[in-house]
Formats: C-alpha cells, structure tokens, sequence
C-alpha cells in the first residue's frame, strides 16, 4: 500500500460522505414544510470538503515531518564513531542505510551495525505508515460526522462552499507566487555567494570562459576564467538563427491556415504541424547531430567556406523547426479570434483580401502574435539537448554561423551534473548564469507587455 493508496482512500471516503450529506439534507425535508437554502449539491459538498481537507492536510504535514524524525531516529541508534562522522560521510551513510532497507542494495559484506540501522529505517516507516493511513482516514471520518452535524435546512451551505472554494483558490495562487519567490531567492543567495570569490564586471564583461577549477593551487586553470560574454553570445546567436526560420514560416503558416485554408485541408494541416512541438528534443539533437550538421558542413566545403563538425547554424536550423509550433498554432488561433466585423468592414471599403490581412487583421492581431514570438524565443532560450548534440560545448566569442559555440543552458547543465559540492565557483557559476538569463527573460517580457498594451489600446 503506497500513499497514493491512502489518497485514493480519502477520495473515496469524501465520495460517500457527498452522499451522505446530501441525503441527509434531503431528508430533513421531505415530509415537512421546510425548504433548503441551498441545492442538496452544496451540502454534500460541504460534508465532503469537511472530509478531504483535513484529512489531506495531515497527510501533507504527517509526509514532510517523518522523514526527519525517521532519519534523527535512525543516527540516535548508531554507534557513536558512525555518529561522529563528518556531514558528507554520515549523508553516504544514511544513503546506503535508505537503500539497504528498500532492497535496492544486497545484504553481502554490509557491517552488522548498517544492517541493523537498516531494519530499524524500514521497520520505522512501516510503523509510520500504518499510523499516518489510521489517523487519515480517521481523520477523515470525524470530519465527515462533524459536517453532516451542521446540515440544517436553513444552513447556508451554497456560501460556505464557495468561500472554502475561494480560500482554495488563494492557497494555490499563493503556492504559485512563493514557489517564484523562492527561485528568485535562491538564484540571488548563491549568485551572491560566486560574486564574492569572482567580481561581478569579471563575469559580465569578461571574454574568456573556462570554469574549470583545479583540486590543488598548484595545477593549471586553478584560478578559473568566468567571463560569460562568450555563453550569452552563443545563445542569441543560436536563438537568432532559430527565429529566422520559425517566425517567417510559422507566421506564414497561421496566415494561411487562418485565411486560405479550406476547413477540411486546415483540420488536417494544423494537427499535423502541431506534431513536430511533441517530439523530444534529444530526436532533433540526433537529427541536428547526423542529417543537418554534415549536410551544413557539406554545403559549406563546397563554396569554399571553413565549417566546423558541429556550428550553431545546425543547431540553430533545427532549433526552428522544433518552435514552428509555438508560432504557427498561437499564431493561427489569434488570427481566427479577430472579430468578422473588421474582415468585413475593410471588404466594404474596397480592399482586397492580402490587403486587408496586412492591414488590418495582423495590426489587430499583433498582441497575440508577439506573445507567441516571445513563447517561441523563451523556448528557444531554454533548449539544452539540440545545442549539446549540434552546437558543442565550446565557449567561443563569435558571431559566426558556423563555428562552433554554446548556450547558458548547455554550461549550467554541465556545471551541475555529477556530485557537486555547492562552494566553488565552478559550480555556483550555474547560478549566476541562470540569475542573468532570469533578468534578460524579465525584460523581454517587460517589452513585450508595452507593445501588447499599445496595441490593444488602438485596436480594442
């Protein structure tokens, strides 16, 4: 039995409190000159919100605290030198403890005292487990019976339920909101922690990128080099490049659809194109990888032009026909919704029917249009697997097509994989990065509002 066996449980459990409330609201009814407030709905409802709620809510806090308390547990029962260990060792520890008791590792040439802790984990969140589905369900239970005591006919039960519904609604806008408080927050708290160990104008005007940090003072490259101006010139180049194909043909493409298409050819055609933003994006690395860049470099040679194995032109090609979606299909919709009354109204002056997309259904168009460009280019901005298999990882300051160079993204990925331990400038740097490339998506979203605004202002 799993928790979302427990969950399904509470689900259940709230389904027959629903009927029972609204029976019961029914039957203090029937027989009598009495009328309810509300529809029987809401006051099943309010029973089963009475039910689920609580019973969810413990279950959140009963999750986030065993864990700790399982795992302080677990450390008291040990000898103490396992106790005394440093923080990473007694981490490896506790790791091999939680995979011994799971069964992901075997029982052979393991010491009596890790197996020993090992059953105690398991036999603990047994134990836990049996405890938190009682006190759910029985939780659940109670609150049931107390709800279905407060079913009255005169009991307002329609507004009870929707200011539940409304808090709701608020706890999860607020999940939303503290959830992007606290990215930003991080970003900014280990951003800092880089800038004291490299100057802040080192990293965003500086021309050499090399985070590679040596293990002793005495290698090379200990000092490291975090000139950024090479990785956020990779990544406009590459963005620049995907855009050039995605916004001409997608644009074209939703203009067409929206316009000339015959519904028949359009239900069909617009599916079709919708395919290509669900395939993944490490099949147009390998097709970057092994159709476009050798073709790329093929037709380079031959005119006499120096291409490397792997240039942002590749990734870049691919990279817009995987974002042709997010222009055409947006694109496409925004154009539809353009009221009739203006198609109309440009017919009856005289004009023809690409004048009257040029001039007047694209200019009313223009907010929705902008808002896919820009999904397109933060889309764009965020591909990792198309630039690492097609672009390389090489960080190089060039404003040439076909040379080979990288992304924000590919460098945070590669600053983070592995076991990293967060106090070197190699790896903070991923957060500096990703801190920059935050500001620049805020102010691309901040152009892009005053140009939506300025034309929704002319043409609502």
């Amino acid at each position: 039995m799993t928790v979302f066996a427990v969950i399904l449980a509470v689900l259940v459990l709230a389904t027959v409190w629903y009927k029972l409330g609204q029976s019961y609201a029914l039957g203090q009814t029937s027989g009598r000159a009495r009328e309810l407030h509300s529809r029987p709905g809401y006051y099943g409802t309010y029973t089963a919100l009475w039910c689920a709620l609580p019973a969810f809510l413990l279950l959140a806090v009963w999750l986030i605290a065993q864990n700790p308390i399982i795992t302080g547990m677990v450390i008291s029962s040990l000898p103490e030198a396992q106790q005394a260990l440093p923080e990473n060792e007694l981490g490896l520890l506790l790791n091999d403890i939680r995979n011994l008791a799971t069964g992901d590792f075997t029982r052979e040439s393991v010491d009596p005292d890790t197996l020993a802790a090992a059953d105690r984990y398991a036999s603990l969140k047994s134990t836990s487990f049996i405890i938190m589905t009682v006190l759910t369900l029985s939780v659940g239970v109670v609150g049931g019976f107390l709800a279905r005591a407060r079913v009255m006919p005169e009991m307002r039960a329609r507004n009870s339920v929707e200011r539940i519904i409304m808090l709701l609604l608020i706890a999860a806008s607020m999940i939303a909101i503290f959830t992007t408080i606290g990215i930003v927050l991080s970003l900014l708290f280990e951003s800092w922690r880089f800038f004291l160990q490299v100057p802040f104008q080192e990293f965003l005007f500086g021309l050499q990128w090399s985070p590679q940090t040596a293990l002793r003072a005495d290698q090379v490259g200990s000092s490291g080099a975090f000139g950024a101006i090479p990785v956020f010139a990779g990544t406009l180049l590459i963005t620049f490049i995907a855009m050039l194909v995605a916004v001409p043909v997608g644009l074209m493409s939703a203009i067409y659809m929206a316009e000339y298409a015959t519904p028949k050819f359009r239900s069909i055609v617009k599916p079709i194109l919708e395919i290509l933003a669900g395939i993944p994006t490490v099949v147009y690395g390998f097709f970057a990888a092994l159709t476009v860049a050798p073709v790329v470099r093929n037709i380079g040679e031959s005119i006499g032009l120096e291409v490397a194995s792997e240039s942002a032109l590749a990734a870049g090609l691919v990279m817009g026909v995987m974002i042709i979606p997010f222009v055409s299909s947006l694109s496409d919709d925004v154009i539809t919704a353009v009221p009739r009354s203006l198609r109309e109204g440009s017919y009856g002056m005289g004009a023809t029917k690409s004048e009257t997309i040029r001039q007047v259904i694209l200019p009313a168009a223009l907010p929705g249009i902008v808002g896919s460009i820009l999904l397109a280019v933060s889309r764009a901005i965020g591909e990792t697997m198309i630039v690492v298999m097609a672009a390389g990882l090489a960080a190089n300051l060039t404003a040439n097509p076909f040379a080979a160079v990288t992304t924000v993204t590919v460098q945070i990925v590669t600053l983070l994989v592995g076991d990293q331990e967060f106090d070197s400038p190699k790896t903070l740097a991923a957060f500096a990065l990703g801190l920059v490339l935050f500001f620049i998506t805020l102010c691309l979203n901040i152009v892009a509002l005053h140009v939506v605004r300025k034309y929704r202002e002319q043409y609502d």
